[in-house]
């Protein structure tokens, strides 16, 4: 395994539950965290903001929580969460260091029960390195979905 650096583009929120007014992502990783801004009173949220998350071991997961900021207390609220699984844009990146063609799709990966993703995921080629944009479907919440770009540095 090598040391390697993930920047997470976290780009919006959609239609995430009713009642939670003020989202903000939280992404951890082992004992980092890292959070985007919070956007209030916005159940699309548009944060476009990029979180770097240092990895050591691939192994561990990366998870991504939706939180409502409350102003009145100190107990955000959990608006959902999901789990990224980088280990498909890890393996692309090992295989595909030389470069190809700009734009070319590596692999794609379907949505299962084994992932957390609303709709097909591509991972591409893309300026020299390894991209792969996704979509997630939060856990324990009626609704809601993410969108993330993920790149990985070596």
């Amino acid at each position: 395994f090598t040391f390697g650096v993930l920047k997470i583009l976290v780009k919006r929120g959609i239609n995430l539950v009713v009642g939670g007014g003020d989202p903000y992502v939280v992404i951890t990783m082992g004992d980092q965290s890292v959070e985007t801004r919070v956007v209030t009173n916005d159940v699309h949220p548009i944060w476009d903001e990029v979180l770097t998350i240092y990895v050591f071991d691939s192994s561990r997961p990366v998870s991504l929580t939706v939180r409502d900021h409350n102003k009145l207390s100190n107990m955000d609220n959990k608006m959902g969460n999901a789990v990224i699984d980088i280990k498909p844009l890890l393996e692309a990146g090992w295989v595909h260091q030389n470069g190809l063609p700009n734009g070319t799709t590596i692999t794609r990966i379907l949505p299962s029960s084994s992932n957390c993703l609303s709709k097909e995921s591509s991972i591409v080629w893309e300026n020299g390195r390894v991209i792969q944009d996704m979509c997630l479907r939060l856990e324990n919440a009626e609704c809601g979905q993410v969108e993330l770009q993920l790149w990985w540095i070596d």
